[in-house]
């Protein structure tokens, strides 16, 4: 039973989901609006199926040990990582990010071996390799006829790297800190860590008051709810399940996934036309996939 693999392809598909809906909350909002209203409903929304699942709605029960990881997690993997990777947006786009971001899944299991001491095996480097092979060259074909420019700048290709590396390391650390503790609780504690990361950042450039306007946007406050569902609840519970059952570069690799699942929801939503190269990178990703399932 290949518990842990499963769970990470469940993240996949569910942060497919909310990478759809925050995009159309993202155009009504803004990014920073997002953040901190994604990471406000995800801390109550953890709360309540704490609550009803284990009686408990903050952590009160996570040992010091277990609240320090994972609180170190939550401000390297939701704020740092997020920060660094919408601002690479702005510089180099969200397509090239996105193509940097495919280094996640091998600075994962590097981050890992060195953290954590967890060696892989000669077959599960060969699926990580295919799999991000796979990504990149559906990545690279999103759009037909179009040609990718791949003399970016430094400075955006060093911020798409560092929130590529927040990712993976913030995933390290969850494994570290989490142990056999409960994952929606743990999940808790990466978001209330970010949510007060991002207060303080709000605070600082003083833009409560575009925080406070955007809850007037119904239309976008539906939107950033949905996606906190499948993103910051679901997603990532999931992901920290995930890594209790499974190597953390393994388990990254297949969230990573997401330029893969993303493919057929978002021809249907946005227009887009899938493209040769699309369906030739899912069809390597997949293979890469069976090779981490094998034992």
């Amino acid at each position: 039973m290949h518990i842990g693999e499963l769970s990470a392809l469940g993240v996949a598909i569910c942060w497919t989901l909310s990478a759809l809906f925050f995009e159309k909350a993202g155009n009504k909002i803004g990014s920073l609006s997002v953040n901190v209203i994604r990471l406000m409903a995800a801390v109550i929304l953890l709360g309540l199926i704490a609550w009803i699942t284990r009686g408990y709605f903050f952590p009160t029960d996570a040992t010091p040990y277990q609240w320090f990881w994972l609180s170190l997690s939550g401000f390297i993997g939701f704020f740092l990582g997020d920060l660094f990777l919408f601002h690479s947006y702005s510089i180099i786009g969200s397509r090239m990010a996105q193509l940097v971001m495919t280094l996640a899944p091998p600075i994962t299991a590097i981050t890992g071996l060195l953290m954590l001491n967890e060696h892989l095996t000669a077959k599960q480097v060969l699926g990580i390799s295919i799999t991000v092979g796979g990504i990149c060259i559906a990545m690279l074909g999103r759009t037909k006829g179009e040609k990718l420019n791949f003399n970016v700048p430094l400075k955006g290709f060093l911020f798409a790297l560092g929130g590529a590396a927040g990712q993976a390391i913030g995933l390290v650390l969850s494994k570290k800190g989490i142990g056999d503790y409960n994952a929606i609780s743990a999940t808790q504690i990466r978001a209330i860590t970010g949510l007060i990361s991002f207060m303080l950042l709000v605070t600082f450039l003083n833009r409560w008051s575009y925080i406070l306007k955007a809850f007037s946007n119904k239309s976008g406050i539906k939107f950033v709810l949905v996606g906190s569902v499948f993103g910051p609840v679901i997603g990532v519970s999931l992901s920290l399940f995930a890594v209790q059952h499974t190597k953390a570069g393994v388990a990254a690799t297949l969230m990573a996934l997401v330029p893969i699942t993303i493919i057929l929801p978002s021809a249907l939503m946005f227009k887009e036309k899938i493209t040769f190269y699309q369906v030739l990178g899912a069809f390597i990703s997949v293979g890469g996939c069976v090779l981490l399932f094998l034992k």
